[in-house]
């Protein structure tokens, strides 16, 4: 691992269809400390699949950066590592044990292995074997259910097999991402096992992780979807935790605005294909405008916009409509600092 991490670092979590190498260096920015790939399937890079590859390209200003795996097969994904690191030379490989959706779970992929911990321990085992020196680390859920929490007996597993971190999701798989993260679960965890244990799940505010902080024994904490709406979330939480949040502000309307279409603009850089870039960051844009003013009726066009020249008509539009009814320095979510920080650079292409 790379020694110049805060003492207690901030993870953006891995997520399919977002944490692509723009919105990753779009967190680093802006506080991430940690990165780690869109998951990727172990079976894709073992049999040389060319657009599996494109899910490993990332910028050297993106480190410390690690790939994350997923797979069921012991040897597919112990050579699979060993491609990765060979093409990209990435900080740490990362095992996910915790996707939840059903196409990953149905070929015994992501969460399914927590219903199997024998294979569990022998997936780990020969990824940690294969790559050695390299760390290897993963991400699970508390259990299979809610009758079958079992995220101790799990970090133990990874622990003995030599894995070096452990994120830990604080839902099962049944529940997805719907109800409350249980951190009595997680906090067992990292009192369990001697590895950092990384907390995920309910955070969308510097109180939160404050809170979490403070009331359990994890090393660092993992954020997700709130980092979708909101990646400002990253310095707030740096702000609160460093006791300098009086000196930052949150991101005013146009703040916003100007790093929505630096996104749109670096994803037409990276794609080459100005249409394809913007179909592809649909969900993100529905993603950025919550919480905006009048956003039902933004999400409605930005649901349609096929270039980024539309981008930045409706962002004029909506800045000047917002300014005639008071609403242009609103942000109804916890957020902090203006959005420059994160637009000063635009990537060259993926490598």
């Amino acid at each position: 691992m790379h020694a110049a991490l805060s003492d207690f670092p901030l993870f953006l979590a891995p997520m399919a269809g977002v944490t692509n190498t723009v919105f990753r260096r779009i967190c680093r920015n802006l506080g991430a400390d940690v990165l780690t790939s869109e998951f990727v399937s172990a079976e894709g890079i073992f049999h040389r699949n060319e657009r599996t590859r494109e899910y490993l390209d990332f910028e050297p200003d993106e480190r410390p950066v690690g790939v994350q795996l997923f797979g069921a097969n012991p040897d597919h994904l112990a050579e699979a590592a060993r491609q990765v690191v060979d093409w990209v030379n990435p900080d740490f490989i990362d095992l996910n044990f915790g996707c939840p959706v059903n196409k990953v779970v149905c070929k015994q992929g992501g969460s399914a292995l927590l219903k199997d911990c024998p294979l569990l321990e022998r997936v780990a085992g020969a990824v940690v074997k294969a790559v050695a020196p390299l760390p290897v680390t993963a991400k699970i859920r508390i259990g299979w259910n809610a009758a079958t929490i079992n995220a101790t007996t799990t970090a133990r597993i990874l622990e003995n097999v030599g894995v070096q971190r452990i994120a830990v999701h604080g839902r099962t798989k049944e529940q997805s991402y719907s109800g409350k993260a249980d951190w009595d679960v997680i906090d067992q965890v990292a009192r369990t096992v001697s590895i950092p244990v990384i907390g995920n799940g309910d955070i969308t505010s510097a109180e939160d992780a404050l809170r979490r902080r403070h009331e359990t024994a994890v090393a660092g904490l993992m954020i997700g979807r709130a980092a979708m709406t909101n990646p400002w979330i990253f310095t707030e939480i740096k702000a609160a935790m460093d006791g300098s949040s009086g000196r930052f502000r949150p991101p005013t309307l146009a703040d916003r605005w100007t790093l929505i279409v630096e996104h749109c603009r670096r994803e037409v850089i990276r794609r080459g294909d100005e249409r394809r870039a913007m179909h592809g960051m649909r969900a993100r844009l529905m993603a950025y405008s919550k919480g905006m003013p009048n956003g039902r009726h933004l999400r409605e066009r930005l649901a349609r916009v096929e270039s980024v020249a539309q981008v930045e008509d409706l962002a004029a539009a909506h800045l000047a409509d917002s300014e005639s009814t008071g609403d242009a320095a609103i942000l109804r979510n916890s957020s902090t600092t203006r959005c420059s920080a994160a637009t000063a650079e635009t990537p060259s292409p993926g490598r």
